[in-house]
Protein backbone atom coordinates (compact mmCIF):
# COMPACT_ATOMS: atom_id res chain seq x y z
CA UNK A 1 0.00 0.00 0.00
CA UNK A 2 2.70 2.49 1.00
CA UNK A 3 4.82 1.71 -2.09
CA UNK A 4 1.85 2.21 -4.41
CA UNK A 5 1.03 5.49 -2.72
CA UNK A 6 4.64 6.66 -3.23
CA UNK A 7 4.58 5.84 -6.96
CA UNK A 8 1.23 7.59 -7.26
CA UNK A 9 2.77 10.62 -5.53
CA UNK A 10 5.78 10.54 -7.89
CA UNK A 11 3.44 10.64 -10.89
CA UNK A 12 1.40 13.49 -9.39
CA UNK A 13 4.52 15.55 -8.58
CA UNK A 14 5.85 15.07 -12.11
CA UNK A 15 2.51 16.06 -13.62
CA UNK A 16 2.20 19.16 -11.44
CA UNK A 17 5.71 20.32 -12.37
CA UNK A 18 5.07 19.81 -16.07
CA UNK A 19 1.80 21.77 -15.90
CA UNK A 20 3.39 24.53 -13.80
CA UNK A 21 6.29 25.06 -16.21
CA UNK A 22 4.50 24.54 -19.52
CA UNK A 23 1.32 25.24 -21.41
CA UNK A 24 -1.30 22.93 -19.90
CA UNK A 25 -3.04 22.13 -23.24
CA UNK A 26 0.33 21.20 -24.77
CA UNK A 27 1.43 19.20 -21.72
CA UNK A 28 -1.83 17.25 -21.71
CA UNK A 29 -1.34 16.24 -25.34
CA UNK A 30 1.57 13.85 -24.61
CA UNK A 31 1.27 10.08 -24.21
CA UNK A 32 3.63 10.29 -21.23
CA UNK A 33 1.21 12.60 -19.45
CA UNK A 34 -1.83 10.47 -20.28
CA UNK A 35 -0.03 7.41 -18.95
CA UNK A 36 1.17 9.02 -15.74
CA UNK A 37 -2.36 10.24 -15.03
CA UNK A 38 -3.40 6.60 -15.45
CA UNK A 39 -0.57 5.46 -13.14
CA UNK A 40 -1.65 7.96 -10.48
CA UNK A 41 -5.30 6.92 -10.71
CA UNK A 42 -4.76 3.14 -10.78
CA UNK A 43 -2.06 2.95 -8.12
CA UNK A 44 -3.76 5.56 -5.97
CA UNK A 45 -7.01 3.63 -6.13
CA UNK A 46 -5.15 0.37 -5.53
CA UNK A 47 -3.47 1.81 -2.42
CA UNK A 48 -6.80 3.10 -1.13
CA UNK A 49 -8.49 -0.25 -1.70
CA UNK A 50 -5.65 -2.05 0.07
CA UNK A 51 -6.03 0.34 3.03
CA UNK A 52 -9.74 -0.52 3.20
CA UNK A 53 -9.01 -4.24 2.69
CA UNK A 54 -10.98 -4.32 -0.56
CA UNK A 55 -10.13 -6.33 -3.71
CA UNK A 56 -7.50 -4.80 -5.98
CA UNK A 57 -8.24 -2.91 -9.18
CA UNK A 58 -9.39 -5.20 -12.01
CA UNK A 59 -6.50 -6.95 -13.85
CA UNK A 60 -7.50 -5.39 -17.20
CA UNK A 61 -6.82 -1.89 -15.88
CA UNK A 62 -3.91 -2.77 -13.62
CA UNK A 63 -2.14 -4.68 -16.40
CA UNK A 64 -2.89 -1.96 -18.94
CA UNK A 65 -1.41 0.65 -16.63
CA UNK A 66 1.75 -1.42 -16.34
CA UNK A 67 2.00 -1.94 -20.10
CA UNK A 68 1.60 1.76 -20.89
CA UNK A 69 4.06 2.76 -18.17
CA UNK A 70 6.61 0.34 -19.62
CA UNK A 71 5.95 1.68 -23.11
CA UNK A 72 6.55 5.21 -21.80
CA UNK A 73 9.88 4.23 -20.24
CA UNK A 74 11.08 2.05 -23.11
CA UNK A 75 10.16 4.49 -25.89
CA UNK A 76 11.81 7.33 -24.00
CA UNK A 77 15.06 5.54 -23.21
CA UNK A 78 15.40 3.45 -26.40
CA UNK A 79 13.97 5.85 -28.99
CA UNK A 80 13.66 9.47 -27.86
CA UNK A 81 16.76 9.67 -25.64
CA UNK A 82 18.90 7.30 -27.71
CA UNK A 83 21.50 9.13 -29.85
CA UNK A 84 21.56 6.21 -32.32
CA UNK A 85 17.79 6.38 -32.90
CA UNK A 86 16.49 8.27 -35.96
CA UNK A 87 13.84 9.82 -33.71
CA UNK A 88 16.06 10.92 -30.85
CA UNK A 89 15.54 14.34 -29.27
CA UNK A 90 18.51 14.05 -26.93
CA UNK A 91 19.65 17.62 -27.63
CA UNK A 92 16.36 19.00 -26.34
CA UNK A 93 16.46 16.69 -23.31
CA UNK A 94 19.97 17.79 -22.41
CA UNK A 95 18.71 21.35 -22.00
CA UNK A 96 16.30 20.38 -19.23
CA UNK A 97 17.42 21.56 -15.80
CA UNK A 98 15.99 22.02 -12.34
CA UNK A 99 12.37 21.07 -11.76
CA UNK A 100 11.82 20.14 -15.43
CA UNK A 101 14.66 17.63 -15.25
CA UNK A 102 13.17 16.19 -12.04
CA UNK A 103 9.77 15.88 -13.71
CA UNK A 104 11.34 14.12 -16.69
CA UNK A 105 12.98 11.53 -14.45
CA UNK A 106 9.83 11.00 -12.43
CA UNK A 107 7.55 10.55 -15.43
CA UNK A 108 9.89 8.56 -17.70
CA UNK A 109 11.94 6.49 -15.26
CA UNK A 110 10.58 6.40 -11.71
CA UNK A 111 6.94 5.63 -12.46
CA UNK A 112 7.65 2.90 -15.06
CA UNK A 113 10.17 1.26 -12.72
CA UNK A 114 7.75 1.57 -9.82
CA UNK A 115 4.89 0.04 -11.81
CA UNK A 116 7.12 -2.89 -12.78
CA UNK A 117 8.24 -3.50 -9.18
CA UNK A 118 4.63 -3.35 -8.04
CA UNK A 119 3.76 -6.02 -10.61
CA UNK A 120 6.67 -8.27 -9.64
CA UNK A 121 6.42 -7.97 -5.87
CA UNK A 122 2.98 -6.79 -4.79
CA UNK A 123 0.47 -8.05 -7.36
CA UNK A 124 -1.30 -11.41 -7.29
CA UNK A 125 -0.10 -13.83 -9.98
CA UNK A 126 -2.03 -15.40 -12.85
CA UNK A 127 -4.72 -12.76 -13.21
CA UNK A 128 -3.85 -11.45 -16.70
CA UNK A 129 -5.34 -13.10 -19.79
CA UNK A 130 -4.20 -13.22 -23.46
CA UNK A 131 -7.32 -11.29 -24.51
CA UNK A 132 -6.10 -8.37 -22.40
CA UNK A 133 -3.13 -7.85 -24.75
CA UNK A 134 -5.53 -7.12 -27.63
CA UNK A 135 -7.82 -4.97 -25.49
CA UNK A 136 -4.91 -2.84 -24.32
CA UNK A 137 -4.17 -1.78 -27.91
CA UNK A 138 -7.27 0.44 -27.83
CA UNK A 139 -5.41 2.91 -25.63
CA UNK A 140 -2.46 3.71 -27.97
CA UNK A 141 -4.88 3.67 -30.93
CA UNK A 142 -7.01 6.34 -29.28
CA UNK A 143 -3.89 8.35 -28.49
CA UNK A 144 -2.47 8.21 -32.04
CA UNK A 145 -5.87 9.20 -33.45
CA UNK A 146 -6.02 12.14 -31.06
CA UNK A 147 -2.44 13.22 -31.84
CA UNK A 148 -2.98 13.11 -35.61
CA UNK A 149 -6.27 15.03 -35.43
CA UNK A 150 -4.65 17.59 -33.15
CA UNK A 151 -1.73 18.00 -35.54
CA UNK A 152 -4.02 18.37 -38.53
CA UNK A 153 -5.99 21.13 -36.79
CA UNK A 154 -2.92 23.16 -35.82
CA UNK A 155 -1.34 25.54 -38.30
CA UNK A 156 1.84 24.40 -40.11
CA UNK A 157 4.93 25.54 -38.25
CA UNK A 158 3.23 25.47 -34.84
CA UNK A 159 5.68 24.42 -32.15
CA UNK A 160 5.07 20.84 -31.00
CA UNK A 161 2.40 20.39 -33.63
CA UNK A 162 3.04 16.65 -33.52
CA UNK A 163 3.93 15.41 -30.07
CA UNK A 164 6.41 12.70 -31.12
CA UNK A 165 8.76 12.60 -34.12
CA UNK A 166 7.58 9.18 -35.33
CA UNK A 167 4.03 10.53 -35.84
CA UNK A 168 5.15 13.80 -37.47
CA UNK A 169 3.04 13.80 -40.64
CA UNK A 170 4.53 17.11 -41.77
CA UNK A 171 7.98 15.53 -41.96
CA UNK A 172 7.28 11.91 -42.92
CA UNK A 173 3.82 11.87 -44.49
CA UNK A 174 0.84 9.72 -43.58
CA UNK A 175 2.16 6.54 -45.20
CA UNK A 176 5.37 6.51 -43.12
CA UNK A 177 3.48 7.48 -39.96
CA UNK A 178 0.97 4.69 -40.57
CA UNK A 179 3.84 2.23 -40.97
CA UNK A 180 5.44 3.50 -37.77
CA UNK A 181 2.12 3.08 -35.96
CA UNK A 182 1.71 -0.50 -37.22
CA UNK A 183 5.25 -1.44 -36.19
CA UNK A 184 4.83 0.13 -32.75
CA UNK A 185 1.40 -1.47 -32.36
CA UNK A 186 2.85 -4.90 -33.12
CA UNK A 187 5.62 -4.28 -30.60
CA UNK A 188 3.10 -3.17 -27.97
CA UNK A 189 0.98 -6.28 -28.58
CA UNK A 190 4.04 -8.50 -28.25
CA UNK A 191 4.99 -6.72 -25.02
CA UNK A 192 1.45 -7.20 -23.74
CA UNK A 193 1.61 -10.93 -24.45
CA UNK A 194 5.00 -11.04 -22.72
CA UNK A 195 3.42 -9.48 -19.63
CA UNK A 196 0.65 -12.09 -19.68
CA UNK A 197 3.26 -14.86 -19.92
CA UNK A 198 5.36 -13.28 -17.18
CA UNK A 199 2.29 -13.07 -14.97
CA UNK A 200 1.68 -16.79 -15.42
CA UNK A 201 5.22 -18.03 -14.88
CA UNK A 202 6.84 -15.49 -12.53
CA UNK A 203 7.79 -16.82 -9.10
CA UNK A 204 5.49 -16.11 -6.20
CA UNK A 205 6.32 -13.22 -3.88
CA UNK A 206 5.53 -13.44 -0.19
CA UNK A 207 4.47 -9.77 -0.36
CA UNK A 208 1.78 -10.34 -3.00
CA UNK A 209 -1.73 -11.46 -2.08
CA UNK A 210 -2.78 -14.93 -3.15
CA UNK A 211 -5.70 -15.33 -5.55
CA UNK A 212 -8.83 -16.50 -3.70
CA UNK A 213 -9.45 -20.22 -3.81
CA UNK A 214 -12.63 -21.58 -5.23
CA UNK A 215 -15.09 -22.63 -2.53
CA UNK A 216 -16.82 -25.97 -2.87
CA UNK A 217 -20.02 -27.13 -1.23
CA UNK A 218 -18.79 -30.70 -1.11
CA UNK A 219 -15.76 -32.81 -1.92
CA UNK A 220 -14.61 -33.07 -5.55
CA UNK A 221 -15.78 -36.68 -5.70
CA UNK A 222 -18.48 -37.58 -8.17
CA UNK A 223 -21.99 -37.00 -6.95
CA UNK A 224 -25.09 -34.89 -7.47
CA UNK A 225 -23.71 -31.96 -5.45
CA UNK A 226 -20.46 -30.20 -6.31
Amino acid sequence: MVFRALICAAAVVGLVIECAYGSVPVVLSYFTIWTNILVAVVLGLSAARAWRRLPDVAPLYRGGMLLFALITGLVFHLVLANPSSPFNVVADLDRLTGAKAVAGRLLHTVTPAGALLDFLLLTARRTLRPRHAAQWLAYPLVYVTFALIRGALLAPGTARRYTYPFIDVAQYGYARVALNAVVLGAAFYALGLALVAADRFRPASHLAPRPPRENRISSPARGPLK
